[in-house]
Order: structure tokens, then C-alpha cells, then sequence
């Protein structure tokens, strides 16, 4: 197999550029390639990204994809709720750009969790919860943990993460849907059916991805204020 010629910091770089994303300060690329490192590392004895992922797919489907939520991530103070993180997307990779915004992940699974505690220590991150619990958990997850912003990229239907969602929504916080092309789908299907509290859809953004060419869709719900 012939090695693949790939440079994570100039791919960075690149990929932001082609996204129309801000460029990354040096101390932000570095964070990310320690990250980076340390995936592929962790990734050989526990299972956190598909065993077979190229370099440049780890950087396009988790950093880049990843990274688009950022200029969403708005406000004087914004707290981000990633709910099913996983190995740390988006929000730690949102983190480790922007170490300022204050975090919160959720992360059922131990394992994951020692990853994600690992790569905040070793980033020195500060203002980052890591939770080991699910979104129903209320004595963990209290629904008036002050979030701004919701996400996942675990959770694949539109109307099951709003559900989800609901008991963290008030006036002014938004919550943000990673979707593929099919978005327009899973919008109607959600249109259609009834849910604990009123969402609007406040609005869309397109991406597509730099090597794969992938669609990718930012979709950003509110609470309709009676």
C-alpha cells in the first residue's frame, strides 16, 4: 500500500479556506494536530473513528465537518451542549479552535469518556464538562445548565434531537442539526408531527465538503415565543 502524502496543519488550512471559515490562529493548529495525533493513536485500541479512515477523511468528516458550526457559535458568552459526542465532534474540536467557549459534553460510553477527559487535560482546556451519562440524565444534565447552543452529530433524525432537546430551550437558545443531503426529508417529517415544545426553524447553511464533496447542512431551531 502506497503511504498516503498528507500534511494535517497545511490540509487544516486548506480546508477552512474552501469553507469560507476564519483562518485558525498557529496555537489553535497546533491544538487540533495534537488532537489529531492523539485520535489515531487512542483509535488503535478502542473504537472511536472507522479503523480503515485515510488521514485526510479523519480530517475532512471530523474536523473540518466539525468546524463549520463555529461561526454559528455566536454571543458574548456561548455554552455549547453536544449531546452523543462521541470522540469529542463537534464540540471538542469547536473547543480546541476556540478555547474560550465554555463546554459541556455528553458521553455514555467510559471509554470514550477516558478519551475526551485525555485530550482536555492534554490540551489544557479549561471551562469544559465531560459528562458520562445520557441527555435523559437530569441529575447529571440538569435542563437549566445555562446552554446557549445545542448540537449532535450522533443523533440522526431531526425530530427525535429537537424532542431531545426540549427541556433545555428557552428564550434565546438555539439548537443546531448536522445533516447530510437528505435534510429536506427528515425537515418534512418533523414539520408533520407534533413536539413537546414549539420549534421554529430560524435558518439553513450549506457546506460541501473540500475532498469528498459531501453536502453537508447546519440547520439552527429556536423556541417560538408565544
Amino acid at each position: 500500500m502506497v503511504k498516503e502524502d498528507f500534511d494535517f496543519r497545511e490540509g487544516l488550512a486548506e480546508g477552512c479556506h474552501a469553507l469560507g471559515l476564519p483562518e485558525l490562529d498557529s496555537e489553535a493548529v497546533e491544538r487540533l494536530f495534537v488532537y489529531f495525533k492523539e485520535l489515531k493513536r487512542w483509535s488503535q485500541k478502542i473504537n472511536l473513528i472507522a479503523k480503515k479512515a485515510t488521514d485526510r477523511e479523519i480530517l475532512e468528516k471530523h474536523f473540518l465537518d466539525s468546524l463549520t458550526l463555529l461561526p454559528l457559535l455566536d454571543g458574548k458568552h456561548p455554552h455549547l451542549l453536544d449531546i452523543g459526542t462521541g470522540a469529542g465532534f463537534p464540540g471538542l474540536v469547536c473547543k480546541a479552535a476556540r478555547p474560550e467557549l465554555q463546554l459541556t459534553l455528553v458521553e455514555p460510553r467510559q471509554k470514550r469518556v477516558a478519551f475526551l477527559s485525555h485530550i482536555a487535560r492534554t490540551l489544557q482546556l479549561t471551562e469544559i464538562s465531560i459528562l458520562n451519562c445520557r441527555v435523559e440524565d437530569e441529575s447529571l444534565l440538569p435542563s437549566n445548565g445555562g446552554f446557549t447552543h445545542i448540537t449532535s452529530r450522533a443523533v440522526t433524525e431531526v425530530k427525535v434531537f429537537l424532542d431531545m432537546s426540549s427541556r433545555f430551550m428557552k428564550s434565546g437558545v438555539q439548537v443546531i442539526c448536522m445533516k447530510g443531503p437528505k435534510w429536506q426529508e427528515e425537515l418534512a417529517v418533523w414539520e408533520s408531527t407534533t413536539s413537546p415544545v414549539n420549534f421554529s426553524l430560524q435558518s439553513q447553511v450549506a457546506y460541501i465538503l473540500p475532498y469528498s464533496k459531501a453536502n453537508r447542512n447546519l440547520l439552527v431551531f429556536v423556541l417560538v415565543e408565544n
